[in-house]
């Protein structure tokens, strides 16, 4: 049976550079950081080196990378240590982020009795900035904003500059999960100056298991982990060492590449809008994920004009892998909590699928799935 994969914002097949990379690592490069000898020194070497070039990377200082097992743990570490050591008594999120994020933001509600306010989302998943700007302005509570660079579901980018220049302007921090985001857009940090961004180093052809938090310099951080004191003090536990250089190894490769890869899964996507219009003009898409310039180019969430609980599965059953929302949510009966919020009730009726790309995605992988959609419909 022939297997097509397109669900890459759940996760990535691995380079072959990146694996090949490690297995020289876990073979040569097996000595703990944190020993004084003169294998310890070597992998010690290893992960600073990694930091130091992951750092350049986004125009930062290496001492500002903070190594974790993802992105889900950075998300967390970022806003525990906001409101347990950065004096946050209010966080403004919207409703659309990732789990990771709002179920962090309801957890410090609730134990940490902080302020949680929803900034309002159109009918496209975009971000209010008239209604951020007002909730900005009606509380002096030390404030931090949480909003997502690309939503991993319908793939809308968000106006980044744009939510620098309000959260500067009233005194408020800014954290954005950019796990869709690293490895395919380049991000600046001395010129979209976000306070904490995370990334997971899969979702962009690296290992699982491992990403990183930035921690703009000049804000402690207080660990989450108590332990050994790796990690300059901000987090116990030994180093991922090969995962570490994999992901530094997967990095470069994504940025070296960029144009080409960036360029190569727009043409993907935009054949695939284009057939599947083809196929029925009443096939519609979620958010701005069909909009070039508003969206990931990794991305495409198409609403289909049936009611099929199974598509999900026959499509599978035909080889073809795609995600219904949140690949973190798979095997929950909940739907999507992004399309609940976006759709009116008729629209979220219809079912709803994410199909999403990378540089592996060939042209005769998306003709396949067209066939199998249109006989399915």
């Amino acid at each position: 049976m022939k297997a097509v994969y397109l669900d890459n914002a759940a996760t990535t097949k691995i380079d072959a550079e990146v694996l090949e990379l490690m297995h020289i690592s876990m073979q040569e490069n097996f000595g703990n950081p944190s020993s004084t000898h003169q294998f310890g020194r070597k992998a010690k070497s290893a992960v600073e080196t990694a930091r130091k070039n992951i750092a350049k990377h986004f125009n930062v200082s290496a001492s500002e990378i903070v190594f974790t097992a993802g992105g889900t743990e950075a998300d967390n570490f970022i806003l525990q240590n906001a409101v347990l050591h950065l004096g946050v008594q209010r966080i403004i999120t919207s409703r659309i982020e990732h789990h990771a994020v709002l179920h962090c933001c309801e957890f410090l509600e609730k134990k940490q009795n902080i302020i949680l306010d929803f900034v309002n989302v159109d009918e496209f998943g975009a971000v209010d900035l008239n209604h951020l700007e007002e909730l900005l302005s009606t509380s002096k509570a030390k404030t931090l904003v949480s909003l997502m660079f690309i939503n991993n579901e319908i793939g809308n980018i968000l106006p980044v500059d744009k939510i620098c220049v309000l959260c500067k302007k009233h005194n408020a921090l800014f954290h954005s999960d950019t796990v869709q985001a690293i490895g395919h857009y380049k991000i600046d940090l001395k010129e979209t100056p976000i306070d904490f961004i995370v990334a997971s180093a899969h979702k962009f052809h690296g290992p699982k298991g491992v990403g990183f938090a930035y921690f703009k310099k000049g804000f402690g951080i207080l660990p989450m982990f108590f332990g050994g004191d790796q990690e300059m003090g901000a987090r116990s536990s030994t180093e991922n060492v090969h995962s570490i250089l994999g992901m530094e190894k997967a990095l470069e490769i994504a940025y070296s590449n960029l144009e080409k890869d960036k360029n190569h899964q727009l043409e993907i996507k935009n054949y695939f809008i284009d057939e599947l219009q083809k196929i029925s003009k009443d096939i519609q898409f979620n958010g701005f994920s069909s909009q070039i310039e508003k969206s990931s180019y990794t991305i495409l969430n198409v609403r289909f004009p049936i009611k099929n609980d199974m598509l999900l599965f026959s499509l599978d059953m035909l080889g073809i892998a795609v995600s219904g929302g949140s690949a973190c949510q798979s095997g929950s009966s909940k739907g999507s909590h992004v399309l609940a919020e976006i759709l009116s009730d008729k629209q979220a009726n219809n079912t709803s699928v994410r199909f999403s790309f990378s540089k592996f995605t060939t042209k005769e992988e998306i003709n396949f799935t067209l066939q199998k959609i249109k006989e399915l419909l």
